[in-house]
């Protein structure tokens, strides 16, 4: 039903000479006071009286107000001295009777027009939320497709990268069934802010996992994700977001300009950005901003390292302006990352992701130490920037053939030398992907899933007992396809 502008009801008479100070008393009064207001809202507004119901017309024609006494108009006026009394009394009721009136009508009308109002407007605005989450569903798989189709102009046709892309058709179609509940949940979930605005440059957003208990602050992960630099959304993280999100953990999983959009330069500028947007707005989303981890996943964990070690730069500088301090990350949290490119551009290269293009997306051979956050902080003129860096934890699976897990394993032992608080955690027999998706889709306990937890809840006792009570997790995918994946699995 078309909404309406419920107008203020007038009334235009000829101003008769009158006693007294009171102007109500020139209101009509009586059953013909309704007709006039119901005469003068038609004359103004045609469409208004479609407000008015067949039950109110009843009630107004059985509504009786006090009529005041039968006074000739004549001497209500000319005879002031002998009746000003009863004048004055008629005055009084006319007017009551009068604003009763109006104030019943206007009433009546605000009720109708507000529950037609609600109505329509609880039905347009479920269809317009279907409508923008089909949209936004649409535009996103858009962006993908033609980032995709840019890649592969990029990269030509080889044997290599067919194989790659067939292996990749065959992993994610046996996780299907997961990946149909996981997506479903992205797209449907009231828990997720979907695409938070944290900068100004392309896919400068972010998705925040927020938990159904709203009690307290509670503890943040600004998550960045993985895709070797060049499939990489933020999209990726949503079943870690889901599941954190459920032990009272706010996820942003920070979207940033893969390669050929951008170089490793546009993403660690972004992957700082939206690191700034969760320092400083978390709060308004219910986040604790004294408890907020960084953590990435494969090419995600090297972006985020990078960009840590350069902000810790940045800070040990003068006069470097920052929006976000080193010390407001609590910890770091480094998933199967590569973190010193120079061990590892030969290995890449066998691995389907060939040197030219490598190079490419590291901005040439000269920037590789630049961005190897292993080499990086043995730099002696960084030292004191080294000091600032935050508690690190470094998780990989000794079987990921993607990134070895000496890559970590390096890298600790390398910032434990410099006095860096830091430990590297290896699951033996885990591939690459076993850590982010395998074990979380097979439910259950989730070994690296719960070290994270007893880190990030180390402080809080009640958070750990409830952790300990916790309902083992859902199984999403049969165990055979799960099995059939990882054999399959190009990571």
């Amino acid at each position: 039903m078309p909404s309406h502008q419920i107008l203020p009801i007038t009334h235009h008479h000829p101003s008769p000479p009158f006693s007294g100070s009171n102007p109500s008393s020139i209101l009509p009064t009586g059953p013909a006071s309704a007709d006039a207001m119901l005469l003068k809202l038609e004359n103004d507004d045609p469409t208004a009286r479609l407000l008015i119901s067949s039950s109110f017309e009843d009630e107004m024609a059985s509504f009786k107000p006090i009529k005041p006494p039968l006074l000739p108009r004549a001497s209500s006026y000319t005879t002031i001295t002998s009746s000003s009394s009863s004048a004055a009394a008629s005055t009084t009721t006319t007017a009551a009777a009068a604003t009763t009136a109006k104030s019943f009508y206007q009433q009546r009308r605000r009720r109708i027009a507000s529950e037609d109002s609600l109505s329509s407007l609880s039905d347009g605005e479920g269809r317009r939320s279907l409508g923008r989450e089909v949209g936004h569903a649409a535009a996103e798989t858009f962006l993908l497709t033609r980032l995709s189709l840019k890649l592969l102009r990029y990269l030509g046709v080889g044997y290599r990268w067919i194989t790659r892309f067939l292996a990749l058709g065959c992993y994610a179609l046996l996780l299907v069934p997961g990946f149909f509940q996981v997506g479903y949940y992205y797209f449907f979930s009231s828990q997720i802010r979907r695409s938070v605005v944290y900068g100004d440059k392309p896919r400068n957003r972010l998705d925040l996992y927020l938990p159904k208990n709203s009690d307290g602050p509670k503890p943040v992960i600004a998550f960045v994700t993985g895709g070797a630099w060049i499939i990489g959304y933020k999209a990726w993280g949503s079943l870690l977001g889901q599941q954190l999100s459920e032990r009272d953990i706010i996820v942003a999983c920070i979207d940033y300009r893969n390669f050929p959009q951008g170089t490793i330069s546009d993403m660690v500028a972004d992957a700082s950005e939206g690191i700034s947007y969760v320092c400083n707005h978390i709060a308004e989303y219910g986040g604790d901003p004294n408890r907020i981890y960084l953590m990435g996943q494969s090419a995600g964990a090297h972006i985020a390292a990078c960009t840590l070690v350069e902000q810790a730069i940045k800070e040990a500088g003068e006069g470097e302006s920052t929006s976000w301090s080193v010390s407001q990350i609590k910890a770091y949290f480094g998933l199967s990352g590569g973190y010193n490119l120079l061990d590892l551009i030969d290995h890449f290269h066998s691995r389907g992701l060939y040197r030219s293009v490598f190079l490419s997306i590291m901005e040439g051979e000269q920037s590789l130490q630049q961005f190897s956050p292993e080499v990086m902080v043995q730099d002696p003129n960084i030292k004191n920037a080294v000091s600032l860096l935050p508690p690190i934890v470094l998780f990989h699976g000794t079987a990921d053939y993607s990134i070895p897990s000496d890559s970590s394993k390096n890298f600790a032992e390398t910032l434990q030398r410099l006095g860096v608080k830091a430990e590297s955690i290896l699951y033996e027999g885990k591939t690459h992907t076993d850590l982010f998706l395998q074990d979380p889709m097979r439910g259950g306990n989730d070994k690296m899933f719960e070290d994270l937890l007893a880190i990030i809840h180390a402080d809080d006792s009640a958070a750990l007992a409830k952790d300990a009570t916790a309902p083992p997790r859902r199984r999403l995918v049969p165990e055979f396809m799960l099995k059939l994946a990882r054999s399959v699995s190009p990571f």
